[in-house]
């Protein structure tokens, strides 16, 4: 166990005459009895007139001119202030010291010899708002922050300088709010509340924290990971401690001088005003009866109206709010005008039956332009791609046209594909609406057929069923192989739907294409060649040429021009707020927070809102902050109107939710993008994003689902602290001007091309010469290579793919091992949720918080090996954060590139990706660091292929001499060479991962326990232990992508790095760890650049530390069968002759 010790301000330590009585304890000491001598001489600093402020005043805040003397009142609060200044400081590096109102009143009064009283305070609360806060807060709560002070895990950096620290309860995992409760005594029901206490704190910045130099003793900035030291509290320098006091001084200063002013030029008494504006601030216990006489002027109704104000309405309405400060960015407020609907006419005539269903089931008379044209050529008997907007009714082209063909043929058959259950579920329920207005169509069966359908009811469905809704997986698993089966549905098969087209890139959409042209073959096999493709697409750049490599098809007819009606649009960046507005050095604030209080502010003004959060956990932070918001506004009745919509909750959870809020009984969803792909849950005012959502076209697809109704409607861009975040805050012409992406899928990738062969002889014997056309012009190479050939000259699937080759190739990466959330809260034992295998050791571990519906669960009872977690219900204000590492290592080399001109060498070969969760943080709503706990779970290992390139020795001597951060240019270099592989080979972002570094390597017990290898490493995140055979086409490239690299950070004019250099979207540590210039270092060294040391900057950067210490130069990868024997290396120069490609082959 790690020793511990007391935090300390300095040694010199100033007594006062008073003796403390006996009995009395730290933490509800006196203040004033022991003030650090760097605190007082601070304050002497600033009380002697000499110059201060230097460091306030370079960063903008210099004093502004007042044009009237100071009245008395305000030359005393001034006075009153700046002694709240030093006893808060003070208590801040002396955590068990709470500041409460009693706490203080006697330092303060000691200081200013007059009388501490509310009224004062809260006058200068109201000078400044945004730095202060003082309110009556619950004790219990204020216990968590004090208790257990003897313990402080401080030592973090990268992405938890966010959180500040406070004081930490002692380590227990199940005990509650104080680490003493007992288990069942945590439910919410049965939680005593504590009386409450007046609590005083500035809330515009925190200390640093500090270590002290080992040799000097002297307080210092740390410039390593401290891994092999105890864990100690933090010290502060003076002057830390007087940069601080000052600044909030000088705030204070010209928050006063302002005020003056304003009351100068309307011609009023200040003094009065201040009066006034300062009975708002005075705090009031927080009892029902007196709750609603503190509520402030607000323009939010009493209740949620049933029709809300217009969007320009209320957009004014949260600029003109008091907590305004600005937070849409410059540029960044967007409006689209409304757009007509323009209408189109059919080619044929519609029987009454089928004009009933859609007036009756649909409200329609009239078809967009764009519905008619595609229907028309559908009948005409053409294949059709629809690209439009997201509400625009493509539905409808691909239900009528297969209602058509059903009274025309009893026996025709269609098939509905949908990327998601749900949406399928969605657009069955639209299609049977229609069919009950077909009086000669009443029996006919339409059903969903994928992996829940029970195994009594597949066989009639493959029999009677007329539509039925599936999705690529069953077709390739269920479908394909049992065509002898299916043969009789197969050849009546009349129209193929494939929705949300632009779902299936990159990868998957590799398989899905091999998959369409496998039942295009089968259903040619069986004398059907007229079946006809509908897809419908998001707005992307190539959708006429994505049809046709889907599948196979050239003679497709492209409709994007979009006829529907489109209501008045208004688009926000909005910027989470620094701590103290105005000030970057306070840091940004907490984004969540800042989206949930934005989002209440919306649905209580009757705005029907959706967020869309980036991952499942963030999902729950905004539900539950949202839920805090609305109790804190006074409103929980609200609270049962907004829910959370995630992967992980079960169907029934989920049809559930959708239902509620097409029913318009829930006003606020939060989001995965598991909404993200057009199931209808009504009416949308508004759609918020809380941080860039990893690409534009992602945006633009969730922001196209507010307005789904023709009524004006709003999107909010909420952005957080990363760097990609703030580029685009900083440069939000992009979201609008960047043109979509173009999609990409790879018919070449032999590993993804030789599995469907696979399959495609198993379902019937391939002939090379009639099959090339639905694979590739190499089939007869391939199959000659890789399948059996009979007598007769046919194909069939070689023996290593039986007994059912498609269980071998998976198309999409999909878990069967899932752990079970069980609540056990009052012995209830119901399963809340089912989590992946992959993702239980990330969420799940003894002593954490689960989070549910924005509900807290103690993770009681975890057993990995019967795959459950048992969870109670409780109230706390804090919740868990694992501390995990993944190293990414190569295991085997299999083949060696040499880069032209240069001695170094690229390697492919065999990743082994080790995942590690050590401990978890318990973290308060202000994110503050209450307590680190160790946990021993064990390492998740997967296997992976990938290529790698060891950095050189003289690119870390250059990088150690300059003091830059040596982790950082690795992992800046990773990104600037992943972010150009799709310019190489066909892929989406994401599909090829590197080792993301982490900001937070602390608390290792041994000083080697991390070291990592001086190595870019990049691995294909699909495919398994064979990969994805992207990486490998990557590899052959390896020469030119670092070129390109390299040219595209030199020409980049940002100054640290941003998304078009060596950030990325995709980086699951959010860029913390970087260096621009250090990547240049590393790309210069292996393609034999001269670099240019004089002109590197000098270091250490301001991003992260300096030094190698987490970094070791790499050791070689041992080849293929270097355990079972020797083996040589085989160098052949390459058909291109511009690099040369090694081939390991065993010794004889």
């Amino acid at each position: 166990m790690s020793s511990l010790k007391a935090a300390t301000v300095s040694n010199k330590v100033i007594r006062r005459k008073r003796k403390r009585q006996n009995g009395e304890d730290s933490a509800g000491g006196d203040p004033s009895e022991e003030i650090p001598g760097e605190v007082v001489e601070a304050t002497q600093a600033a009380k002697s007139g000499k110059p201060t402020g230097t460091q306030c005043r370079k960063r903008g805040h210099a004093e502004i001119e007042c044009q009237v003397e100071w009245p008395q009142l305000f030359k005393d609060l001034d006075k009153t202030h700046k002694a709240l200044n030093l006893v808060f400081t003070f208590c801040s590096t002396r955590k068990h010291l709470a500041t409460t109102f009693d706490t203080i009143r006697s330092a303060v009064e000691s200081n200013t010899k007059r009388e501490l009283k509310v009224e004062d305070v809260a006058a200068i609360a109201a000078l400044r708002p945004e730095g202060i806060n003082f309110a009556y807060v619950d004790e219990v709560m204020l216990q968590t922050d004090i208790k257990g002070a003897e313990r402080d895990t401080t030592f973090k950096s990268g992405r938890s300088r966010d959180i500040t620290v406070q004081g930490p309860a002692p380590d227990a995992s199940v005990g509650g709010f104080t680490g003493l409760d007992e288990l069942g005594t945590r439910h919410p029901d049965l939680l005593p509340s504590g009386k409450e206490v007046l609590y005083f704190e500035f809330v515009d910045e925190d200390l640093k924290r500090q270590v002290q130099h080992k040799k000097t003793g002297e307080p210092t900035n740390p410039n390593r990971r401290l891994r092999d030291e105890d864990l100690k509290m933090p010290v502060y320098s003076q002057k830390q401690l007087t940069t601080l006091i000052e600044k909030r001084n000088l705030k204070f200063t010209n928050a006063v001088i302002s005020f003056l002013n304003r009351c100068a030029e309307n011609k009023i008494d200040p003094e009065l005003v201040l009066l006034q504006e300062a009975e708002a601030y005075i705090p009031v216990p927080s009892e029902p009866e007196a709750r609603g006489s503190k509520a402030e002027p607000s323009t939010i109704p009493e209740s949620i109206p049933k029709e809300r104000k217009s969007i320009p309405e209320i957009v004014q309405e949260l600029k003109d709010s008091p907590w305004y400060t600005g937070q849409i960015v410059p540029d960044g407020h967007r409006v689209f005008d409304a757009q007509g609907a323009e209408f189109g006419e059919l080619d044929f005539l519609l029987s009454q039956d089928m004009v009933n269903a859609l007036y009756n089931a649909k409200g329609i008379t009239q078809f967009y332009a764009h519905q008619a044209e595609a229907i028309n050529n559908l009948q005409s008997g053409r294949h059709v791609v629809v690209s439009t907007s997201t509400s625009s009714g493509k539905s409808l082209i691909y239900q009528l046209p297969v209602l058509h063909a059903l009274e025309q043929d009893r026996n025709a058959r269609a098939i509905y594909m949908f990327p998601t259950k749900a949406l399928a579920q969605d657009q069955k329920k639209s299609l049977k609406d229609m069919l009950a207005y077909f009086t000669r169509l009443q029996d006919v069966l339409v059903e969903t057929f994928d992996g829940d359908t029970p195994m009594y009811d597949r066989n009639q469905i493959r029999d009677e069923a007329r539509i039925i809704f599936t999705n690529p997986d069953m077709l390739h698993l269920t479908i394909l192989p049992q065509e002898d089966r299916w043969r009789s549905f197969l050849k009546h098969l009349r129209y193929v739907v494939v929705d949300e087209l632009h779902y299936y890139n990159g990868l998957m959409g590799s398989h899905v294409a091999f998959i369409m042209r496998r039942l295009r073959r089968i259903c040619a096999a069986v004398g059907n060649r007229k079946v006809k493709f509908i897809s419908c697409s998001a707005t992307v750049a190539n959708p006429r040429e994505h049809f046709k490599t889907i599948f196979g098809i050239d003679d497709v007819h492209l409709v994007d021009f979009d006829g529907s009606p489109s209501g008045r649009k208004e688009f926000l960046c909005w910027n989470t707020p620094y701590k103290d507005p105005g000030d970057p050095s306070s840091g940004r604030g907490d984004a969540i927070a800042e989206c949930a209080r934005l989002f209440c502010q919306l649905i209580l003004r009757g705005v029907r809102v959706i967020a869309f959060c980036r991952v499942r956990k963030q999902c729950e932070e905004l539900v539950t902050a949202a839920k805090s918001e609305l109790e804190a506004l006074g409103r929980p009745e609200c609270m049962a109107r907004i829910m959370g919509y995630r992967g992980g909750y079960t169907a029934q959870d989920r049809r559930r939710i959708e239902s509620e809020m097409f029913e318009g009984k829930l006003i606020g969803i939060v989001a995965t993008t598991a909404l993200e792909l057009g199931v209808d849950i009504g009416t949308l005012d508004c759609v918020m994003t809380l941080g860039f959502p990893y690409t534009i076209a992602n945006l633009r697809q969730q922001s196209g689902r507010a307005g789904r109704r023709n009524k004006d409607s709003l999107s909010v861009l909420v952005g957080d602290c990363f760097p990609t975040d703030q580029h685009y805050m900083q440069n939000p012409d992009e979201l609008f001007t960047k043109p979509n992406c173009e999609l990409q899928v790879d018919l070449n990738n032999m590993l993804v091309l030789e599995g469907h062969i696979q399959c495609a002889a198993y379902e019937m014997p391939i002939k090379p010469v009639e099959d090339a056309v639905y694979f590739t012009k190499d089939l007869a190479k391939i199959a000659e290579e890789r399948l059996i050939k009979d007598e007769l000259g046919y194909y069939h699937c070689h023996d290593r793919f039986r007994p059912v080759p498609s269980r071998f190739v998976a198309i999409r990466d999909t878990e069967d091992d899932h752990f079970a959330i069980v609540d056990i809260t009052h012995g209830r034992n119901v399963v809340l949720e089912e989590l992946e295998a992959s993702r239980a050791f990330f969420t799940i571990y003894d002593g954490a918080i689960f989070l549910h519906q924005g509900n807290s669960y103690l993770v009681r009872d975890f057993q990995p090996d019967r795959q459950i977690a048992k969870v109670e219900k409780v109230k706390v204000e804090w919740t868990t954060q694992q501390r995990d590492f993944t190293d990414v290592d190569p295991v085997e080399t299999e083949a060696i590139r040499e880069i032209p001109g240069s001695l170094s060498r690229a390697f492919h070969g065999s990743i082994r990706i080790t995942q590690t969760v050590f401990g978890y943080f318990k973290v308060d709503k202000k994110r503050r660091l209450l307590d680190a706990v160790q946990v021993d779970n064990p390492p998740i290992v997967r296997h992976s292929k990938g290529m790698w390139l060891d950095v050189p020795k003289r690119a870390l001597e250059i990088l150690v001499d300059r003091r830059l951060h040596v982790a950082g240019a690795i992992h800046a270099a990773e990104h600037a060479v992943m972010s150009l592989m799709p310019n190489f080979v066909i892929s989406m972002p994401g599909d090829v991962r590197t080792e993301c570094k982490n900001g937070l390597k602390e608390f290792a017990r041994k000083e080697t326990s991390r070291k990592r290898p001086a190595r870019l490493t990049f691995y294909d995140a699909k495919g398994g232990a064979n990969g994805s055979g992207i990486s490998t086409k990557a590899f052959e490239f390896v020469d030119v992508l670092l070129a390109q690299a390299l040219e595209r950070v030199q020409h980049c004019h940002c100054e640290d790095g941003c998304p078009e250099c060596v950030c990325s979207e995709f980086c699951k540590e959010a860029n913390e760890v970087m260096s621009k210039a250090g990547s240049q270092v590393i790309i210069k060294a292996l393609l034999n650049m001269h670099i240019d040391v004089d002109a590197l900057p000098m270091g250490p950067e301001d991003a992260g530390t300096a030094g190698v210490e987490t970094v070791v130069p790499a050791l070689p990868v041992p080849p293929r069968g270097r355990r079972g024997g020797d083996v040589e290396i085989k160098v052949e120069e390459d058909g291109d002759g511009d690099g040369l490609v090694a081939d390991q082959v065993e010794a004889e």
